[in-house]
């Protein structure tokens, strides 16, 4: 178990929580059904069989124990899907038409560099390569971020350090051939602190001798979020299936059998992506609709516009020691308030034609008709680009950032916090049992993003 300050859960170091141990997987690549359906068995087996998506893409398994962890850790060690070491994420879609190199491959061999280079580095480090293609990375934070792009027609990668793609410093690019090595030099000066650390006391001076890099700010155009839920194409002409979990988890026998559905309809892969979702890779073209419908009725979401993917919430209590308030289940009722009605979704299950992105069925879902807000546009506090954040505490792990609207757990209930942070001061307080009617009365009021 780990009891590092500040560490994060691994594999073979689970972090304490209130439901038991947690352990994160970083998978190391696509995971074959079989695979991802034996690993999802091991978490039942070993665990509760609650198993999360993170916002970075990682697998947590939760309610293992001293006893059953370490038998996790070896049977998840044997199907070979975990990636050890420094997190090294990539995007999720290297196979996309758009992607300019193979980023899995190149962070297959980060991995190896900085395990072979014996570095010791600092919990929460963190390696960002980003091969250019339509799921960019570009909000993960990392203290080494690479980005490829194309210059004169060669292909070179970016080098950025210390946080988004926004607000990383720009330290120059490198050739592909010499990446591994230049990120090895930069987590050597890096050492045991972090990016942001070593450029607020040195600059980028403190990286000015590393050999191979290209000086000078690379103005790379920003990027529009591209929606992860529905079909994208794939270089083979078969098509990747993006689904969400909901609130970012689900039940192993549920996922067990979305990795059935997947390989019934040819799926090769499974792969967990940024944004809590994953990606069925390797799909027909003539089964994304009907794989689509199958993932809904399990409980996936197959839709952009459904509301849970508008509402991030943690597991608060009691799955949290640290939570006031069972998040997930307020999640839950608050994105069934904004369900739309049956007659709603007929005619609703159509393609788009833009070959990035296609919203495929919808969950049916009981609602709670008698709480129902009016559906017109402008009603409701949940609106197109709203986002809510549902927090058990005011550490507000699972959305460091503002939001439009955040509930945050503490002794007094739910505090109600606009346009900012689980830390940010409430405006007001109200009981878990009374937040939707209360968020319902401020329709007069709206919450604008």
């Amino acid at each position: 178990m780990s009891d590092r300050r500040g560490a994060c859960p691994a594999l073979f170091t689970p972090m304490q929580t209130g439901d038991g141990l947690l352990a994160r997987i970083l998978p190391a690549e696509g995971i074959t059904p079989a695979a991802f359906a034996a690993f999802c068995a091991a978490a039942r087996r070993h665990g509760n069989g609650t198993i999360e998506v993170s916002a970075r893409g990682s697998l947590q398994v939760r309610g293992l124990n001293v006893a059953s962890a370490p038998h996790f850790a070896d049977e998840v060690a044997a199907l070979g899907i975990a990636a050890l070491g420094v997190p090294v994420v990539s995007d999720p879609l290297p196979d996309h038409p758009a992607a300019l190199i193979d980023a899995a491959a190149l962070a297959a061999n980060l991995r190896a560099a900085i395990a072979d280079a014996n570095i010791v580095l600092p919990p929460k480090i963190c390696v960002v390569v980003d091969g250019g293609g339509i799921l960019h990375l570009d909000a993960l934070s990392a203290d080494v971020r690479l980005r490829a792009y194309v210059d004169n027609g060669e292909t070179r990668l970016a080098i950025a350090l210390g946080g988004d793609a926004n607000t990383a410093a720009a330290l120059g690019s490198v050739p592909l051939e010499v990446a591994p090595d230049i990120v090895v030099e930069a987590l050597r000066i890096i050492g045991d602190a972090r990016a942001s650390d070593v450029l607020r006391a040195h600059g980028l001076d403190a990286f000015s001798k590393l050999p191979h890099v290209h000086p000078g700010l690379i103005r790379l155009q920003p990027r529009a979020q591209i929606e992860i839920i529905g079909a994208h194409p794939l270089r083979d002409a078969r098509r990747a299936l993006g689904v969400g979990l909901a609130f970012g988890h689900a039940e192993a026998e549920i996922l067990i059998a979305l990795a059935e559905c997947a390989s019934a309809h040819g799926g090769r892969a499974v792969r967990p992506a940024p944004g809590r979702a994953l990606l069925l890779i390797g799909i027909a073209e003539q089964d994304v609709t009907a794989l689509a419908h199958e993932a809904a009725r399990l409980g996936f979401v197959t839709r952009a516009d459904d509301p849970r993917r508008r509402i991030v919430a943690c597991p608060g209590a009691p799955a949290c020691a640290s939570g006031f308030i069972a998040a997930r289940a307020i999640a839950s009722e608050l994105a069934d308030f904004h369900s739309p009605r049956p007659e709603e979704l007929e005619g609703s299950e159509g393609v788009s034609k833009d070959g990035n992105e296609r919203e495929l069925g919808h969950p049916s879902r009981r609602t709670r008709a008698s709480a129902r807000a009016p559906q017109d546009e402008g009603r409701g506090f949940l609106r197109a680009r709203d986002l809510i954040h549902i927090s058990g505490c005011p550490k507000g792990c699972a959305h460091p950032r503002p939001a439009t609207l955040t509930i945050v757990g503490s002794e007094r209930g739910c505090g109600i916090v606009e346009h900012g942070t689980a830390r940010a001061p409430p405006r007001t307080y109200v009981a878990p049992q009374q937040l939707v009617a209360h968020l319902a009365e401020r329709v007069s009021e709206p919450v604008h993003g």
